[in-house]
């Protein structure tokens, strides 16, 4: 089943405000929240849609990314960025109603989901993965190593006796209105609500230790140099055993020796000499799908551009695969022995081998005309 379009899903369109943003994943949050909406599994759902389309809105890269290339570039069909937890999305309520507990007071004290802490979510780690054209085009299969901080073998955790595992204290004020509550991250736990109750030799008061990860990813088709792809969880752990960051993989263009991608199509310079170009041949040129065997027409001007169809890049959204333009170019030796010298002293005076005139610049532009019709 295909994924609605975020900003529908928030009633909003494009252009508008962070501000926007947040005040319609508020209204939304508050409306399908499971703890309003007990076992209708709709609601959830719905609750757990806005959550997702918030996380990507909410941050300009990630909305800049999503407005070029819809789902596809969020990871789409390649594996990354989807499966949001409600550990994930309760993460998000600091940011949207602030460090109080918003549903204490919707749903009625402290029973809710909403009122547990999740701890505080560990940061992302950036990565970058260098890909051949070939690989852009087809997509790939990466297995990547790196390190990340992860809850250190023995460490164990209990709830901070401060706030009661709430990670959040609370201050009463009496002013002359009457009594003031304010809410504000626990100074003991920072937030996280739980401290270390046990830790071996060597763990620093975190928790937390540097471990290898290995992670196999699959890169769609059709991605581009600079776009960044998502895998959740795979980031640093949280304090306090709070919920993981994520790994964010930027996807870096190896430059190929033969080919030059522009788009999604792919340019090539052929070089071809003054016999073959005259009389006609076949030649082998490189694509990103190997090589292929082209026909040269006798006859055929320098400049003139061939068209492969559908020998391109793929568009990451699916819209359609582009072309390998071919540009012919006609190599001049620049040395000749006295053979070589009197043939073509022989050739220059003779009639077919005098450019006609203006046939030349007629000729270049009826070509790009061509190119740009075509």
């Amino acid at each position: 089943m295909a994924k609605r379009d975020y900003y529908e899903i928030l009633g909003l369109s494009k252009g508008v405000s962070e501000d926007e943003i947040k005040k319609a994943y508020r209204k939304m949050a508050i409306k399908y929240h499971p703890d309003k909406n007990p076992g209708d599994k709709e609601a959830e759902e719905n609750f757990k849609e806005a959550a997702e389309a918030y996380e990507v809105l909410r941050d300009p890269q990630k909305r800049a990314r999503y407005d070029q290339f819809g789902h596809a570039g969020m990871g789409g069909n390649g594996g990354f960025g989807g499966g949001m937890s409600m550990d994930d999305i309760f993460s998000q309520f600091g940011d949207i109603f602030g460090e109080g507990n918003p549903f204490e007071s919707f749903f009625g004290g402290g029973g809710g989901r909403g009122s547990r802490s999740r701890g505080r979510t560990g940061s992302n780690i950036r990565i970058k993965v260098k890909l051949s054209l070939q690989e852009l085009a087809k997509g790939a299969d990466k297995k990547v190593k790196y390190q990340r901080l992860a809850v250190a073998e023995g460490v164990s955790f209990k709830s901070c006796s401060t706030c009661g595992g709430s990670g959040q204290v609370r201050r009463v004020t009496n002013t002359i209105l009457g009594q003031m509550q304010t809410t504000s991250a626990c100074p003991n736990c920072h937030g996280s609500g739980k401290i270390i109750d046990k830790k071996p030799n060597g763990v620093d008061n975190s928790g937390l230790s540097y471990v290898d990860e290995l992670v196999e990813i699959k890169i769609p088709a059709g991605v581009t140099e600079g776009m960044q792809l998502s895998v959740s969880g795979k980031g640093n752990a949280g304090p306090g055993g709070g919920p993981n960051g994520d790994l964010l993989i930027q996807i870096e263009e190896v430059e190929d020796e033969n080919l030059q991608r522009e788009g999604q199509n792919i340019l090539y310079n052929l070089f071809l000499n003054f016999a073959d170009a005259a009389l006609g041949t076949q030649v082998e040129v490189p694509t990103v799908d190997g090589k292929v065997k082209i026909k040269i027409d006798a006859g055929t001007q320098a400049g003139k551009i061939l068209r492969l169809r559908g020998k391109g890049l793929p568009s990451v959204n699916g819209y359609g695969t582009g072309d390998q333009l071919i540009q012919v170019n006609i190599w001049t030796p620049t040395k000749m022995n006295a053979e070589e010298k009197e043939l073509m002293n022989k050739l220059k005076t003779a009639d077919n081998f005098q450019p006609k005139p203006g046939k030349g610049e007629r000729g270049f532009f009826d070509r790009m005309n061509e190119f740009f019709q075509g």
